[in-house]
């Protein structure tokens, strides 16, 4: 589908840096490509083929949980300093992940001792880093995310068990209820189409140019129903 193109200079607040967030499945590159596109923002993304302890980790999540969160801290940790050091703010960013949720993937998944030497390391690597100026969170029901990575058929999350997926999208929840470092839009995704359907994406857009005009405070909702979708 042809993406709408925005012109943001006649808004009065725009987002430098925009991160999309939510659970696997929930469809984040998908949202973060097509936005970027439509404001013709630069991206950075995840890159989950790159992790080697990935596989192996939804085989025997307790075994390769440690090397695994690791990976993919130091991962993103040089994606974002890499853009520090180029000036981030200039062009603007969209990305498919925020470094702060990356503790909400430690807590799920690793032991009490993994979970206080990664905190250590965390902590150390964090300092100075840049947030969003607003976090798109994308929501859906366990079944639907469960039913979506099925359907996309990815080698490397065949394994990916329902149980796991609950967990963190459980955990998702709690950590967004007390995230206070960004402004937050809060998106239920459970009847968006985003990948296939342009209605559905004109309608998310719509949402988020009324924030860029009247910002409504740190938290914000979208609930469409299944009528508009």
């Amino acid at each position: 589908m042809g993406t709408k193109i925005i012109n943001l200079s006649n808004y009065k607040k725009v987002p430098k840096f925009l991160a999309v967030e939510g659970p696997i499945g929930v469809g984040k590159t998908t949202l973060t490509k097509l936005l970027a596109e439509s404001f013709r923002y630069e991206t950075f993304l995840e890159q989950p083929s790159e992790n080697p302890f990935l596989a192996d980790f939804y085989k025997n999540p307790s075994q390769s949980a440690l090397a695994t969160q690791l990976f993919f801290l130091f991962q993103r940790v040089k994606q974002i300093q890499d853009l520090k050091q180029g000036d981030i703010f200039t062009p603007i960013h969209v990305s498919d992940f925020l470094l702060d949720k990356d503790k909400l993937f430690a807590k799920v998944t690793l032991s009490e001792h993994e979970l206080s030497l990664y905190n250590q390391i965390y902590d150390y690597l964090s300092l100075d880093l840049p947030t969003p100026d607003l976090v798109i969170y994308l929501q859906a029901e366990t079944k639907t995310l469960f039913e979506r990575v099925i359907q996309r058929g990815r080698e490397i999350e065949k394994n990916v068990s329902f149980e796991y997926l609950d967990l963190l999208n459980e955990s998702y929840k709690e950590f967004f209820l007390n995230y206070d470092r960004s402004p937050v839009l809060i998106v239920n995704s459970e009847f968006l189409d985003l990948a296939h359907n342009q209605n559905d994406y004109i309608l998310l857009l719509e949402k988020l140019l009324e924030y860029f005009n009247n910002p409504e405070g740190r938290m914000m909702y979208f609930n469409p129903s299944p009528s508009l979708a």
